[in-house]
């Protein structure tokens, strides 16, 4: 059985965006970049809501030599490579390969998605993720936490979302950013 797993970047003060939308505060370095390709690499099928879609359908395009970056290239290809889920009401189409659009999210489909997976699956996406938390489907959340507080933006976590955590691993990097896996408890 597959797990839900919940990856994001945020600031040290909880946020994904600052006010004015700019997330650039959360640019890996490549020692970062390198640790999140390698821990995205098992996860089977992603399923992300329309604004994280609309941002991460840039590794579509990200090119395959040396005009990028080696770990812009790994990621870029971990994203062409796997089938990949966006979630929305609004969004006309989708612009990248291998990506389905579904317009409401069924609780129900990803709990049987879960129990007939071999791999753990990724929710991106500070709404997608809230919905799912609080039904009771996400069973790991990975922070990457940077050191910068941005003073108000875009919460990482919607209203009204409560969960327990049990911490099972830290890492901290040389840039100061701070990766953090929890198992969220189920009921707590």
């Amino acid at each position: 059985m597959g797990r839900l797993v919940h990856s994001t970047q945020v600031s040290l003060d909880g946020f994904i965006t600052d006010r004015d939308g700019a997330f650039d505060f959360t640019e890996p370095d490549d020692e970062v970049h390198a640790f999140v390709n390698d821990s995205r690499r098992p996860l089977g099928t992603p399923r992300y809501g329309r604004r994280l879609y609309e941002v991460m359908v840039f590794w579509e395009s990200v090119p395959d030599d040396d005009s990028a970056p080696a770990v812009m290239r790994d990621f870029g290809r971990l994203w062409r490579d796997v089938d990949k889920v966006v979630h929305s009401r609004t969004l006309d189409r989708v612009t990248s390969g291998r990506t389905t659009l579904q317009r409401h999210f069924d609780p129900d489909a990803v709990r049987r998605l879960k129990a007939g997976s071999d791999a753990d699956l990724l929710v991106g996406g500070a709404e997608l993720a809230a919905v799912a938390m609080r039904a009771g489907l996400v069973d790991e959340v990975r922070l990457f936490v940077f050191p910068v507080l941005v003073g108000g933006g875009r919460p990482a976590w919607g209203d009204d979302v409560r969960a327990r955590l049990e911490l099972r691993e830290e890492r901290r990097f040389a840039s100061g950013v701070v990766h953090l896996r929890y198992d969220v408890r189920q009921g707590g």
